[in-house]
Order: C-alpha cells, then structure tokens, then sequence
C-alpha cells in the first residue's frame, strides 16, 4: 500500500511540475541587450531566450531552420524593429502570437542620424555608410530613458500573460529603475572627467549613450566591410588623426577592422572596443546595467590612460 501511494505521489507531483512548466511564458528577444532587460523583468520566474548569438550582426543576420521554429512558437517575442533587424520582418508574417518591435513604443526617446550628411570622397567620412541620412537610429536600448520604457512594456505584458506572478514582475520592474537611477548618478560622475576629449568610432552607433552623458564623437571612420579603402582615404583619414593628437579610435567586437593598425601606426593614438551589444554578458537581473558600465568603464578608461 505503502508503495503505490509513493508511486501516486510522485506521478501527481510530475503533473504539478509539467503544469508549471507548461504555465512558464517563453520570451524571446532578438538581440542581447533587449534579452538583458527582459531578464531583469523576469529575474527569479524565468531566463529569457535571445536569437543572435554573441558577435552576430543584427543588420543581416542569416536564420537558422531552428531559430524560424522558435520565433514562431514563443509566446512574447521583442525586436528593435525593420531599422534594425532587417532580416526578422519576413519571417515575423508567419507568426500568430504577440510581438512588440520596441522602436514603436510611446515614450521613447528616439534620434535619427544627422541630416547634414554629405560624401568626402577618398577624405575620411564623418558619418557611417551603414546609416541613411535622416533615417532612425535604432540603437535606442543604449538610451536608459529608453530601458525604463521597455522595461514598462514587458512587466504589462508579462503580467497580463502569467497573472501568477504579476506582482514580482511590476517589483522587478521598480529594482530595476532604481537600479538605473543610481547607475546613472555612477556614469555621470565617471564621465565628466572627458567630456569634450576627442575619440573617433569605426560604428556610429553609441549616440544615445552619448547624448546621455555629455559625449560625443569627433569623427567616424566609415568603411565597408568588405572593401579595403584606397591609400588616399586612409591618408585623409591619418590626417584627421594627426591634427587632434593623443587620441582614441574605438571600434567594435569581435571584429576590429583590417585598417585599423595601419590606421594609427606611428601615432599617438590608441585602439580600443566598445561593446554596445554586450554579446557575453549574462542574462541575469543586473545584466543591462553591466553592459551599460562597462561601456562607459572602457570609453573613460582609454581616454584617461592618454
């Protein structure tokens, strides 16, 4: 007797746990940083997924059989947006379930790249090939004011989705803002010290951040990534180097352009990463303000080691 009440115990135990299991809301995010938000939304319930592996480019991501099932079975999916993931709205024509492309959101803080955009020919470019003048600059998860609005966003949908556990959501939601608020105060303070330095970037893609905290660019150097640029152009390029002296050139992992030494030999000038993905941080509760920190970390640190 004795044994088959064991054996009852343990199968209607194995229903609660596939029942729970069941009642789980699956999210995936396209990419990273989108990922580490939704993780501090969901910190302690569950780990969101993301799609694009650490070093995949978001603009021309190629997917996989297996990535197409999951976009079209999880039951939250989160993209920046056809500015961004260009190769998601296609696939995103087959899906039934709840979908949110972010940039859409009300309340964003949102820019567009500069409109006074013209071509130097073989002289260094102050603009990136890879963004249209005008168009949306969609690396807007850079933005905190941004975060706490996506943040927002998923809380409200994974509350309405998984009413169990609405309550810790809408308090991770609040952690998290706080957790910003004092991230903030943290950025604000490391970064004073080199407002105004110049720094060059291979990417124009941390103008949020910049606008943020006081910074911006001096130049970008644009380059395609499958062309290597004549000798004109990188001489322009130098020149712009040489005229501003001790300097930084940041480009972004995991690739650092081919020109880049040739770019700074004989200079005082160093190179250095930004990480705005952040492809190797874990997807835990504090997950975006790492990526965020140390993002300033290694933009301060080049500059002041000058």
């Amino acid at each position: 007797m004795s044994r088959l009440f064991a054996v009852f115990v343990v199968f209607v135990t194995s229903l609660l746990i596939a029942g729970a299991a069941q009642a789980e809301v699956r999210v995936l995010t396209s990419i990273k940083p989108l990922q580490l938000i939704a993780a501090a939304v969901q910190d302690g319930v569950a780990v969101p997924e993301v799609l694009l592996p650490p070093g995949a480019s978001p603009h021309n991501y190629a997917l996989r059989p297996s990535d197409v099932r999951r976009v079209q079975s999880v039951d939250l999916l989160y993209w920046i947006g056809p500015d961004m993931e260009g190769f998601l709205p296609r696939v995103l024509k087959g899906r039934n379930l709840p979908t949110v492309a972010v940039q859409e959101l009300p309340g964003l803080k949102l820019r567009h790249f500069a409109e006074d955009h013209h071509s130097h020919g073989e002289e260094a470019d102050d603009h990136d090939h890879d963004h249209r003048p005008g168009s949306l600059d969609a690396h807007l998860w850079l933005s905190p004011v941004n975060a706490r609005v996506i943040a927002a966003r998923m809380a409200a949908d994974l509350s309405a989705a998984d009413p169990a556990n609405a309550e810790r959501y809408q308090s991770n939601l609040q952690a998290f803002n706080g957790r910003l608020d004092a991230l903030d105060l943290r950025l604000k303070a490391r970064l004073t010290g080199i407002a105004g330095k110049p720094y060059f970037v291979f990417h124009e893609a941390f103008d949020y951040f910049e606008d943020a905290y006081g910074l911006k660019h001096t130049g970008v150097f644009s380059v395609a990534a499958e062309v290597q640029p004549g000798a004109q152009h990188v001489a322009a390029m130098r020149t712009r180097l040489q005229e501003v002296g001790k300097t930084c050139v940041f480009s972004e992992p995991p690739l650092r352009p081919r020109l880049a030494e040739t770019l700074v030999a004989g200079l005082p000038v160093k190179l250095a990463e930004l990480d705005a993905l952040g492809g190797y941080t874990p997807a835990t509760g504090q997950g975006y303000e790492q990526l965020l920190e140390k993002l300033g970390t290694d933009l301060a640190g080049c500059l002041e080691s000058l």
